[in-house]
């Protein structure tokens, strides 16, 4: 008989020490942009040296970071060595979106109101630093002979794709662990998420007086033709649908149009930003292949302007895959046993970090505090907030999933 029972009596005895630990870490600003982050890697790396955990620091290059639109990122890893055996990774991101307006609690409060606490990151994914930090020592509590070890995996870069988070620290050889569970919600355990194609489209035309239009070319006009090809293209993605629960068919979005340079001209430049979803079995360079061919034919229907693209981002899906079994299936009898009530396997159609160590052959799984749905936490809008509960239960269900997967 394993000893869950103390693992969880000491989870519910240092609670009120987790809830001040995630409180002092959305009390940090990490708005991405502008990407500032390293102040928040040196909070949290002091916090953890409270409590006895030592935290690498590993900066990435100021130059790289300002090449990719940000300020500052330096990545956490907690080496946890117990004895010869596998390595589980544990990783959570810090950077997130700014809060934006309408909030009605502190974004940078970490105020607990009615069992809740809000604040922006408090749900995706600072709520993991906690539910991991507080997992790993619940298990070293228990002064049994372990096998293998942990990482604590710290990232500062989900927003802006990974590269320079994980994907950072997998290229230098920082980190690669047998195993690699990442920050998720607490009421399923995702296995596979869709993948992400992000472009910019720049439209060319010829600025003119808006008194004598016919001696330009109207760059919003031929604009317009692009979107209306993008658009009709999500009726064709509504008939392609993927086998993976959760994720449905692939997706287009137009998110940002910028452009012209006064009401009195016509506009002699627009430029679009667009989101293309793939689903798992959409292979990625025939999607972005597909994707420019549509701009270039709408394109060629409206005389006079010129279009460049540039893609953005392309992040691939994650593939389930059956090496992970031992993980989710640890996850699903545990989340079962505290939650109450079945713990599915799902796909998701965000798209996350956990790719990056999917393409070096980690297996991998999503689970940790939260909801069951996004929107239910608010994450990405105003007052996010975690359900205090949800972060005691999953800390007790991934300290237990540990326990056997190490002992």
């Amino acid at each position: 008989m394993k000893p869950y029972p103390q693992l969880d009596a000491w989870i519910d005895a240092h609670f009120d020490e987790e809830v001040r630990f995630l409180q002092a870490l959305v009390q940090v600003p990490t708005d991405t942009p502008p990407g500032n982050n390293a102040p928040h890697a040196e909070r949290t790396a002091a916090l953890l040296q409270a409590m006895g955990l030592v935290a690498e620091q590993h900066a990435v290059p100021t130059q790289q970071v300002l090449d990719y639109g940000m300020q500052s990122i330096t990545n956490l890893i907690v080496r946890r060595r117990y004895g010869d055996g596998r390595v589980i990774g544990l990783n959570a991101h810090g950077d997130v979106v700014p809060p934006g307006e309408g909030w009605t609690h502190d974004p940078y409060g970490g105020e607990v109101v009615d069992g809740k606490l809000y604040g922006r990151a408090s749900a995706v994914s600072k709520s993991d630093f906690a539910s991991y930090t507080f997992a790993v020592r619940a298990l070293e509590s228990l002064g049994l002979p372990l096998k293998g070890g942990v990482e604590l995996i710290f990232t500062y870069d989900e927003e802006f794709g990974g590269e320079l988070g994980p994907g950072w620290l997998l290229a230098q050889g920082l980190t690669k662990p047998d195993f690699l569970l990442a920050a998720g919600f607490s009421y399923q355990v995702v296995t596979a998420h869709n993948g992400c194609l992000q472009m910019e489209v720049t439209v060319h035309g010829k600025m003119a007086h808006a008194a004598i239009p016919d001696t330009g070319v109207d760059a919003l006009q031929g604009a317009v033709v692009i979107l209306n090809a993008l658009y009709a293209q999500n009726l064709r993605y509504k008939a392609i649908t993927s086998r993976v629960a959760g994720i449905s068919h692939p997706y287009l979005n137009v998110g940002r149009i910028e452009g012209g340079t006064n009401t009195n001209v016509v506009p002699g430049k627009v430029v679009l930003k667009l989101d293309r979803r793939m689903i798992p079995e959409e292979d990625p360079a025939t999607v972005e292949a597909d994707v420019r061919r549509v701009i270039a034919e709408a394109a060629a229907g409206y005389p006079g302007i010129t279009v460049d693209i540039k893609r953005l981002l392309r992040a691939d899906s994650l593939k389930t895959n059956p090496a992970s079994a031992p993980l989710v299936q640890a996850l699903q009898r545990h989340g079962e046993a505290v939650f109450g009530e079945p713990i599915p396997t799902s796909g998701t159609p965000l798209y996350t970090d956990v790719r990056l160590f999917g393409a070096h052959g980690i297996p991998a799984a999503i689970y940790g505090a939260g909801p069951r749905t996004v929107l239910e936490s608010n994450a990405k809008r105003a007052d996010e907030h975690l359900v205090l509960e949800d972060l005691r239960r999953a800390t007790k269900v991934v300290a237990r999933t540990l326990l056997d997967l190490l002992s």
